[in-house]
């Protein structure tokens, strides 16, 4: 009886604070993103644009972002080249949420809860900026395997970086 219980207040923690989260977020997005007379990605969208293309740069390749006229995306151009389109989902906010939802959900002191969020949200907002950035130099070079590339390989990595946060959190706190 005790094992229910646990179970269902871990699904009533994720799913309370998945909606919440998803709902802000979706508030969020409603309230910058803009379609009507022009196209405008939301502040976010565009900020992981510049920080991706910021790192393009750094790494040796002249590397520039457009607001696309005609969608809700940012292109990415490298050596004159248009390459891929930075999206909402690119942003890796979706992921923050559900790896947010889990830690919530496991939670049970406040402090390294919101400490432990923290963290985890900048490695994986760190690690889709440098997963963006790689997947563009990989189609670059590689425009052959776009499929392979971004719908199985770099998605396993910040998947990849999700579960092993949530793998740390578990055993450990």
């Amino acid at each position: 009886m005790k094992s229910n219980k646990l179970v269902v207040i871990f699904l009533i923690k994720f799913f309370g604070s998945y909606l919440l989260l998803f709902l802000l977020y979706s508030f969020y997005l409603q309230k910058t993103q803009h379609k009507n007379d022009f196209f405008s990605c939301a502040p976010i969208t565009k900020t992981v644009a510049v920080q991706s293309n910021f790192l393009l740069n750094k790494l040796g390749y002249d590397a520039e972002i457009v607001q696309h006229p005609d969608e809700l995306s940012i292109k990415q151009i490298m050596n004159g080249y248009y390459i891929s389109r930075v999206v909402e989902g690119c942003n890796s906010i979706s992921i923050i949420i559900l790896f947010a939802s889990f830690i919530i959900a496991f939670s049970k002191r406040f402090f390294p809860t919101v400490l432990y969020l923290l963290f985890g949200s900048l490695v994986i907002y760190s690690t889709n900026i440098i997963r963006i950035a790689l997947i563009n130099i990989a189609l670059f070079k590689y425009p052959e395997y776009q499929t392979y590339l971004h719908d199985l390989l770099f998605p396993s990595i910040i998947y990849g970086v999700t579960f092993l946060l949530w793998f740390i959190w578990v055993r450990k706190f």
